[in-house]
């Protein structure tokens, strides 16, 4: 690697300014230029880059006082990271970005407005039957359950899903997310979700298969996300 070598500016150098880092070898200092990885990413990966890009956007374009007021409604509600004991919150800016995110989700990408956190219901959701239909996706059907909730109707459950052989623990860069297909209609109800063209998502030869699941809620009127829950089954396709 080039040596640096000192001058009347500098007699020594370290850490990195542009693309070039100095560092230190036996008491020398060399420089060298920062390796570029380029990933382009799946499609997939690439569609959620712009839909954060836009989200951050959105949120660079509003009225400061309009920023202040999600920071207020930030500041009450509970963060999806650990610890989850409440001395953690979010800023506006991740208030707000969840927000726009939970919309888009929900295919009603826009602007939300400032809206204060309300807790969300207890759900609990309980594997009921799947099937194949159009000879390449899969229906399941889950029980789900909202209890002491006074309006389920306003909340959609969003399942985060891995297929693998029977036995076989999860992996969570391998899990894939699917929207139910209607609100929850009532506070102990059937949810139905679609995967299409399942067997190409995970190389999984059936018909028995170990389910891995996260599932969490979408509040409809804000945007809004609980912390996810997490269970695993075993699926028989017939």
């Amino acid at each position: 690697m080039p040596r640096y070598e000192p001058n009347s500016g500098f007699s020594d150098c370290w850490s990195s300014v542009g693309d070039v880092t100095f560092y230190h070898k036996d008491g020398v200092c060399y420089w060298k230029k920062k390796p570029v990885c380029e990933y382009p990413g799946t499609p997939g990966q690439l569609r959620h880059l712009d839909l954060h890009r836009r989200a951050l956007a959105a949120w660079r374009e509003l009225d400061h006082e309009v920023q202040l007021s999600w920071n207020a409604f930030g500041a009450l509600a509970p963060s999806h990271k650990p610890p989850f004991d409440g001395s953690t919150h979010l800023t506006g800016n991740n208030l707000f970005v969840s927000a726009y995110h939970g919309f888009a989700q929900l295919g009603n990408e826009h602007v939300p407005e400032p809206a204060p956190w309300e807790d969300f219901p207890v759900v609990y959701l309980e594997f009921g039957s799947a099937a194949v239909v159009d000879d390449s996706d899969l229906q399941m059907t889950f029980r789900c359950q909202l209890p002491e909730c006074s309006d389920p109707t306003r909340y959609r459950v969003v399942l985060k899903l891995q297929l693998k052989e029977p036995g076989r623990g999860r992996n969570d860069g391998y899990l894939r997310t699917f929207l139910a297909l209607s609100n929850c209609p009532s506070a102990d109800a059937e949810v139905r979700f679609i995967i299409p063209d399942f067997r190409n998502l995970w190389p999984v030869v059936g018909p028995s298969y170990q389910v891995h699941c996260r599932y969490l809620l979408i509040d409809t009127q804000t945007g809004y996300r609980n912390i996810f829950r997490k269970t695993s089954f075993l699926m028989n396709l017939g």
